[in-house]
């Protein structure tokens, strides 16, 4: 079972440049998929629906293999 999350990587922080800090943020669960390939493309289809500001802030979905 893979576990699919997002995440943000970066904040605003305009005393760094281009106003951005490095900031991995904490995972948040979203949903499961039984398949690598259907994580993927979960990731794949939600990434592409980001706005601007998540995709600035590095706002992403990514998974992971669940290990029992």
């Amino acid at each position: 079972m893979y576990v699919i999350f997002t995440r943000t990587w970066w904040k605003e922080n305009k005393d760094w440049p281009d106003g951005l800090e490095p900031c991995p943020g904490s995972r948040r669960r979203v949903t499961t998929a039984e398949t690598e390939k259907e994580a993927r493309e979960i990731c794949r289809r939600s990434n592409s629906d980001r706005t601007p500001a998540q995709i600035r802030l590095g706002f992403k979905y990514e998974y992971t293999k669940e290990y029992e």
